[in-house]
């Protein structure tokens, strides 16, 4: 009971902390507040305590593991005994997860074309533009940013150029605060073994992170203007494609680009982080210290762990791991965490749970580029606003991922 009081706490001084740091700008609009950490509880007591939901949660585990390892079908045809789980050399990160990408890619267009996906983007629109009050573009762009990724921003490219300054900061937060569906299965790959239920809680945190970021962008960046569709209704365009077929073939070679965009941010910036700590350790063997960027930045975020609810025995481990993400992306902090739990690392069940909470959202630098970058090419007469809005949206969006990780230590 205490250890759940301590990340309700945690919910409080977050929202304090956010709104510290954006309150000169002009006050907070409560509504949004309000209704956005009730929508965060609510949807969380509906995954962890309503009565059948973890049953309805488990058979959606399932589901998902079995598209997971469907989708290794085809990474078996093409790389052989390496694509598939009895990999004799064990897991490669390249040949068995990052496949699963393109498959996931491919069914997201499938249900596009289909119609499920445009229809659940409405109904989350529907009910963030209702329920707090804010314009009809950034709620359908907060709604989309749950199933899809950068190219959520174009359901809205129509108004970016007349778009306030904090409706794209809140289209940043959002974009940056969840993760698209088809990296949902190569999280599941990385901790399905380790973590019971991962496909249901990582399906749950993203739809959690959308009222979150709603929540810090308008306290880092409050509205200061009357933004063309408020309180009202944007149509969503329908899918281009000419048949199924064309989008599934779409959907692959989109997935396809996202696989070589992830490969080449993770070696750019993991061999950064390692130039990082190299500098830093000359740095402190020149002081007599001992100093790592991830012990740096583990630091910097344990105080944070401990106040969402990670028990402190595991809140240093935890610290390291939003620290890692925040530089290196979330796959190699999942990879890590993975590690942990298969090690035992970890000293409370619960602390797995909050911290992949918190982790499921592409809050870090390299997201940031490609946000900011997406966006400003689209509207290339707002760049200025979208280049300044940037490292605030990244604020924003790691607080909405810390949010999510204490609303689940909650009412786990």
């Amino acid at each position: 009971m205490l250890s759940r009081c301590i990340s309700l706490a945690g919910i409080i001084v977050l929202i304090g902390l956010a709104w510290l740091i954006g309150r000169a700008r002009r006050p907070a609009a409560w509504r949004v507040i309000w209704w956005g950490t009730g929508l965060q509880l609510a949807l969380a007591l509906l995954v962890f305590k309503a009565p059948g939901s973890r049953r309805f949660f488990e058979i959606l585990n399932d589901l998902v593991i079995r598209l997971v390892q469907t989708a290794q079908a085809g990474s078996k045809f093409v790389f052989g005994s390496l694509g598939g789980s009895d990999c004799p050399v064990g897991f490669i990160l390249a040949f068995q997860a990052l496949p699963v990408i393109i498959f996931f890619s491919a069914l997201m267009g499938l249900l596009y074309y289909w119609r499920v996906m445009p229809w659940l983007i409405r109904m989350f629109a529907a009910v963030f533009t209702r329920l707090m009050r804010v314009s009809g573009a950034e709620s359908l762009c907060v709604a989309s940013n749950i199933f899809v990724g950068i190219e959520s921003v174009t359901a809205v490219r129509p108004y970016l150029d007349r778009m306030t300054r904090s409706e794209l900061c809140t289209i940043l937060t959002a974009g940056m605060a969840t993760v698209a569906s088809s990296m949902l299965g190569l999280y599941v790959m990385l901790l399905k073994d380790v973590l019971p239920g991962i496909a249901g809680h990582l399906i749950s945190a993203s739809i959690i992170s959308a009222p979150a970021a709603l929540v810090m962008s308008k306290l880092l960046l409050p509205e200061r203007q009357t933004p063309e569709t408020l309180g009202t209704r944007v149509p969503l365009e329908p899918s281009a494609d000419a048949s199924a077929l064309d989008a599934v073939v779409g959907g692959a070679q989109a997935g396809m680009q996202l696989v070589f965009g992830i490969c080449a941010l993770l070696i750019a910036f993991l061999s950064l982080l390692a130039v990082g700590d190299w500098l830093l350790g000359w740095l402190g063997r020149a002081a007599g210290l001992t100093l790592t960027l991830e012990g740096v930045l583990g630091r910097v975020f344990t105080p944070l762990a401990l106040v969402i609810g990670v028990p402190p025995e595991d809140a240093v481990l935890a610290g390291k791991l939003f620290g890692m993400r925040l530089v290196a992306t979330e796959v190699p902090a999942y990879q890590a965490l993975a590690e942990a739990l298969r090690t035992g690392a970890l000293a409370h069940p619960r602390s797995g749970v909050i911290i992949a909470y918190a982790l499921c959202g592409f809050a870090h630098v390299a997201s940031m580029a490609i946000f900011v970058g997406g966006i400003a090419a689209l509207a290339p007469a707002r760049r200025a606003d979208v280049v300044a809005a940037g490292p605030r949206a990244l604020l924003a969006a790691t607080l909405a991922c810390l949010m999510t990780g204490a609303v689940a230590g909650a009412c786990y």
